[in-house]
């Protein structure tokens, strides 16, 4: 499906009820970035967007929406109000930002403050994770709608070796776990490691936040609702063998040279932000080049596709009521998912549609 031009609120009105499986999407942060004014109208903490949002989701469905350092807590409050149960935050931690700082010292009589800024460099955006309210149990909500769950086993970090084998523990289950006696055996499948509510990209300036570690020992995924701990001897489920940097624990979504720019030949060259005076550096002045997506917040698909996957079932339909320049878009293709955008901006609207198409491809 191609994006539709136009106010989010209106469009999905249009829509009917129970009818998209996910809700991916990266709205305003509302902090007037780059003097563009889509980003100050305060329409990401309007509840009647997530209640629109709210009544197209199948119950059980979940959101997933992205939020600004300094003005998340607002997005979280309106989604919350709109009726959706907040499950989770989701941390994207990159290398890449850019300060967005002025510079006290080059101020009119402010030569005594040079060194001096406003701001700290950004390195990460925090993202709701929310659901729509269950129809009953996860069990029965998943066979009524589909929905209701994440998918696990589809966003494991890392690959596991596939070996499948079985194991004996202590059986603790019972009231006295200290002291019982026995075994329980549970056929174990090698696997990557559980996903988790960290996501980063794998540039040098992050993993050099991490220490080198020896091989993890996550906690064993096997649902019975035992008490498995390291103390008392019980083996915390499978070894993975691996040394390194303990960035390996968490998915890293990796931005290609390519994937902004992706199916958009013939379109006009412009710079993110175009202004020609400015208390900060304009990116003129930082010295960014053109580019035909001149998006200023474009997400890298790796890091969309993995977040479409996580929470839409197979053959499932992901709602993006603020497109923008179409990353989700062309990730919910990618992964085989039915897409619906919709975008304010036409400009965004024909970037979107063009890179989701080069995405059929």
């Amino acid at each position: 499906m191609s994006v539709l031009v136009g106010d989010c609120r209106e469009v999905m009105r249009t829509m009917a009820d129970n009818s998209v499986d996910a809700i991916v999407t990266d709205p305003p942060y509302e902090l007037g970035f780059m003097g563009k004014s889509w980003d100050s109208t305060g329409v990401a903490y309007d509840v009647t967007v997530w209640q629109e949002c709210l009544r197209v989701l199948k119950p059980g469905g979940h959101l997933l929406a992205f939020g600004g350092s300094r003005t998340y807590h607002r997005l979280a409050v309106a989604i919350e109000d709109a009726g959706f149960q907040i499950r989770d935050q989701i941390m994207w931690v990159y290398g890449s930002g850019f300060p967005k700082s002025l510079n006290v010292g080059k101020q009119d009589g402010c030569q005594d403050w040079q060194g001096w800024g406003t701001a700290l460099k950004p390195a990460h955006e925090p993202i709701v994770m929310a659901r729509k309210p269950l129809d009953g149990t996860v069990a029965n909500n998943v066979l009524t709608h589909g929905v209701g769950g994440i998918n696990i086993d589809g966003c494991r970090v890392g690959e596991g070796t596939g070996e499948t084998k079985t194991v004996q523990y202590p059986d603790i289950r019972g009231n006295n776990y200290n002291n019982a006696s026995g075994t329980v055996e549970y056929t174990v499948t090698s696997q990557g490691r559980f996903p988790a509510n960290f996501i980063h990209d794998g540039s040098d300036e992050v993993l050099e936040l991490f220490p080198d570690s020896k091989a993890g020992k996550p906690r064993d995924d096997r649902g019975t609702g035992g008490i498995w701990s390291e103390s008392m001897g019980v083996p915390c489920g499978p070894q993975y063998g691996d040394d390194g940097s303990a960035a390996r624990f968490f998915y890293c979504a990796k931005a290609s040279k390519k994937d902004r720019n992706e199916g958009l030949d013939g379109f006009a060259e412009k710079r993110p932000d175009e202004r020609t005076t400015t208390g900060m550096e304009t990116f003129d002045e930082k010295g960014v080049a053109k580019q035909a997506n001149h998006h200023p917040t474009v997400k890298p698909t790796d890091l969309m596709r993995y977040l479409c996957r996580l929470v839409t079932p197979p053959n499932g339909i992901v709602l993006d009521p603020f497109t923008g320049s179409g990353s989700t878009g062309k990730a919910a293709t990618l992964e085989g998912f039915t897409f619906i955008g919709i975008e304010q901006l036409a400009e965004y609207a024909e970037i979107a549609n063009a890179r989701i198409k080069a995405a059929k491809l």
